[in-house]
């Protein structure tokens, strides 16, 4: 199956198209507007720093239905007994960096590149990304990064640098999330760490189907 080339028009192919791996669509760029079409449809982007923008539609896709997320009680009792602070974007340039360094340092690599860092800034200002930032003794202990459409949350990334910061960070990210009755939030890739907290997989079409339900709202959230 031939890889779709995109073009400066906005459009995406039908995600069904989607290389078994995921692999979509090459090319274009990481306007707002174009993130906005490519996550309203399921499509995120994932390559590496000198590569040309790879566009993805992962199916099964691993999903959070909020109803459903689960905190073990050794986690609770032990995110009750840790003085860590949560905020909601207070530092969201520092939690992506952070999500990056993270994974360099650990000899990873990373996906997020000086390109993405400044689209994913650009798409924080216009009101559609947003992080959740986990403090310990005003020290950025961990965090993560998304991008809220309508009722979806469209989780990216996730950094902790103290044992624990990150899942306290996503257990606040859920209850907020609850309060503001978000359907589903999208875990692209399936980890067991996620399928503790009670994710599971979804086929393909099932998520598009969600999608077509939850994002009906064009401007952004607040988060």
């Amino acid at each position: 199956m031939a890889i779709f080339q995109l073009t400066d028009e906005t459009v995406f192919p039908d995600p069904s198209l989607a290389e078994d791996n995921g692999l979509l669509a090459v090319g274009g760029d990481l306007s707002v507007e174009r993130l906005l079409v490519a996550y309203s449809m399921g499509i995120f982007p994932w390559y590496s720093e000198g590569e040309p923008p790879l566009w993805w539609f992962t199916d099964p896709r691993l999903v959070i239905f909020p109803q459903e997320f689960k905190v073990s009680r050794r986690l609770a009792r032990t995110l009750r007994n840790t003085p860590f602070t949560i905020s909601f974007n207070q530092a969201f340039s520092k939690v992506i960096n952070a999500c990056a360094d993270t994974r360099t340092e650990s000899g990873e690599g990373t996906w997020i590149s000086e390109e993405m860092k400044k689209a994913y800034n650009e798409l924080h200002r216009a009101g559609f990304a947003h992080s959740v930032e986990c403090w310990l003794d005003n020290t950025l202990a961990g965090g993560l990064y998304g991008v809220l459409l309508g009722h979806v949350f469209f989780g990216e990334s996730m950094f902790t640098r103290i044992s624990n910061a990150s899942k306290a960070a996503l257990v606040a990210l859920v209850n907020q999330l609850r309060q503001q009755n978000i359907a589903v939030i999208d875990c692209q890739m399936t980890t067991n760490h996620l399928l503790s907290f009670g994710a599971r997989e979804i086929d393909g079409s099932s998520f598009r189907n969600l999608l077509k339900q939850h994002i009906i709202l064009t401007e952004p959230m607040s988060g």
